[in-house]
C-alpha cells in the first residue's frame, strides 16, 4: 500500500485554509487509500522565538481539531513528532549529507531571514527542511501532500534520498510531492494576495476552525473584494472576488468557480451564500471538538498509541541508515 506521511505545524490556530487545503483531503481521500502518517511536527515550531506553554497548547489544539475533522487512529497514525526520536535521530545524519548551499537555497528561509532586517536567526531555521526531510524518509513514504509553498522541501528530500543511496547503498525511499486540486490555496480575507496562514495574525483576514459562527459571518461580510460591480471570476484581475468563489466551490463542492459567478448580481449575495456555506461546514468539526476536549484521556490515548506505531515503523529504518554510515551498533 502507498505511504504518505503529512504534518501540521503548531505555530498558530487552524484555519479554513488548512482545512481545505490539506485535513479534509487527509480525512476523505488519503486516510482511506493509503497507509497513512500525520505527525503534529512540533520540533518546527521551535525554530523561531515561541512561548512554551502556547506550542504544548496548541500542539494539543491541533490533535484535536484533526480526529474532530475526522481522523480515525484505526485507519491511520497520528503522533506528535517529538514523542518519536527517530526524527531528531535521523536528522543529524541527513545534516551530514546536505550542504550549506542547499539550505540557503531554500525560499522560506531567505524570507523568514530578509523579514530581520540583519537580525540574526536561529540556526535551526536554517537547517529544518533537513529535519522535514528526516520527518519523511523515516517512514519509507512514497507520497507527500503539499502545499505549493512546500514543494521545493520535498524536492530537497528526494535529493538528499538519491544522495545517501548513491553513497551508502539503498536506505531510503525516494518521496513524491502530491497536490491537491480543488482548494489548495485559500486566501487572506483580508489579503488575497497572501495566503490564509495560521501563523499569520492578521485575524479579520482570517477563519478559525473554532470560530464562533457569527465571527465567521463578520470576518466574511468585511471580505476585501475589487474594484467594479459585476461578480466574475478572475483570478488575476480581481483576487479578491476569486477567492470568496474558490472558497464557495470548495465548501459546497461546486467544481468550477468560475460557473458559481454566474449566479450573483452582487457582492453581498456571494458573501452571503460563502458566510452560510463556511459556518456549515465547520459546525460539524466544532462540535466533535468540544466532545473531545471533555474527553482529554482519549485524546492521550490516541497520541500515546500513535507514537508507539510511528515508533515501531521509524526505527528500523533509521537504524538501517545508522549502520549505512558506519556508526557502531550499540550493544
Amino acid at each position: 500500500m502507498t505511504r504518505i506521511f503529512s504534518g501540521v505545524k503548531p505555530t498558530g490556530h487552524l484555519t479554513l485554509g488548512n482545512y481545505i487545503g490539506a485535513v479534509r483531503k487527509w480525512v476523505e481521500e488519503d486516510q482511506h487509500r493509503a497507509d497513512a502518517l500525520f505527525g503534529i511536527v512540533d520540533l518546527h515550531a521551535l525554530t523561531v522565538e515561541h512561548d512554551p506553554a502556547r506550542v504544548r497548547r496548541l500542539s494539543r489544539q491541533a490533535a484535536t481539531l484533526l480526529l474532530a475533522a475526522g481522523l480515525d487512529p484505526e485507519r491511520c497514525v497520528l503522533f506528535v513528532q517529538s514523542h518519536v526520536d527517530e526524527h531528531a535521530r535521523l536528522s543529524y545524519l541527513l545534516e551530514c549529507t546536505a550542504t550549506d548551499g542547499e539550505m540557503r537555497r531554500m525560499i522560506q528561509y531567505k524570507e523568514k531571514a530578509a523579514r530581520e532586517r540583519g537580525g540574526s536567526v536561529r540556526l535551526s531555521l536554517l537547517t529544518y527542511p533537513v529535519l522535514m526531510a528526516a520527518d519523511i524518509l523515516a517512514y519509507e513514504t512514497d507520497e507527500v501532500p503539499v502545499g505549493d509553498d512546500q514543494a521545493q522541501h520535498v524536492e530537497l528530500t528526494r535529493d538528499l534520498a538519491v544522495r545517501f543511496n548513491q553513497r551508502y547503498g539503498h536506505t531510503f525511499t525516494v518521496p513524491k510531492a502530491t497536490h491537491p486540486v480543488v482548494g489548495a490555496r485559500v486566501m487572506n480575507l483580508q489579503d488575497p494576495t497572501s495566503k490564509m496562514g495560521k501563523s499569520d495574525d492578521s485575524g479579520p483576514g482570517i477563519v478559525y476552525l473554532l470560530d464562533e459562527p457569527d465571527v465567521v459571518r463578520r470576518k466574511v461580510m468585511r471580505a476585501v473584494t475589487d474594484s467594479g460591480q459585476d461578480v466574475v471570476f478572475d483570478r488575476e484581475g480581481r483576487p479578491g472576488l476569486a477567492n470568496l468563489l474558490e472558497v464557495l466551490a470548495a465548501c459546497t463542492g461546486a467544481a468550477d468557480p468560475a460557473e458559481l459567478a454566474g449566479d450573483y448580481a452582487s457582492y453581498g449575495a456571494l458573501k452571503r451564500d460563502v458566510a452560510d456555506a463556511v459556518v456549515e461546514l465547520l459546525r460539524p468539526l466544532r462540535e466533535r471538538h468540544a466532545e473531545l476536549v471533555a474527553d482529554p484521556a482519549y485524546v492521550d490515548g490516541v497520541l500515546r498509541a500513535g507514537a508507539e506505531r510511528a515508533r515501531g515503523m521509524a526505527r528500523p529504518v533509521v537504524d538501517r541508515a545508522y549502520r549505512a554510515v558506519g556508526l557502531l551498533p550499540a550493544v
